[in-house]
């Protein structure tokens, strides 16, 4: 039998009742407000679809336009602004080495020609997702010279692993310097 006497055994168990209804209250408004949140930025994305949305044709990627072979790797365009344009595809990135400048914004330019895909360059905030048909853009900056890895992060298929680049990033002297001989700049060695 219980130590307490009945009136107070009682009381306890009203005022552990009152705690759980409160918390099931707390619980119940935290869940309806959590659904109304999903409901409502559902309908405002359905309703405004994101800014910057491109498309590309996935079946002439390498014929014609942004993503042929030859327009691949890092350019200094005519307006000063530094381009990355990266084409992914099981299992690999075109190109394998990309040379970026320190200090420089640089634009990614990125699509992918046959399955989901994705990268981030370590010691950087560089990470997006490729998707076929879609181009991703993002710019970003990197302070400090030196060679990162750049794997991809989504599971592609049983090659997964092996799909990875490298991005260098060189003086930014150097990198203008070299951007007056070579269009485009890469890495890779021929």
């Amino acid at each position: 039998m219980s130590a307490l006497p009945p009136n107070v055994r009682h009381g306890a168990e009203a005022v552990a009742e009152a705690a759980e209804r409160r918390w099931a209250i707390i619980v119940a408004v935290i869940i309806a407000l959590l659904i109304g949140m999903m409901i409502v930025t559902g309908l405002h994305w359905a309703a405004m679809p994101p800014s910057r949305v491109e498309t590309v044709d996935v079946t002439t990627l390498h014929i014609d336009g942004e993503f042929v072979e030859s327009n691949l790797g890092t350019a200094l365009e005519n307006d000063g602004e530094v381009i990355v344009r990266v084409l992914a595809q099981q299992y690999s990135f075109q190109p394998q080495c990309l040379v970026v400048p320190a200090d420089m914004p640089v634009t990614f330019r990125g699509t992918s020609s046959d399955a989901i895909h994705g990268f981030s360059v370590d010691s950087s905030n560089a990470n997006t997702m490729l998707i076929p048909g879609f181009i991703a853009t993002f710019t970003t900056t990197f302070p400090r010279t030196g060679e990162h890895l750049m794997p991809c992060h989504e599971y592609c298929g049983t090659g997964h692993e092996a799909m990875w680049a490298r991005v260098q990033v060189i003086p930014q002297q150097e990198f203008l310097a070299r951007t007056r001989t070579e269009k485009r700049l890469s890495c890779v060695r021929s």
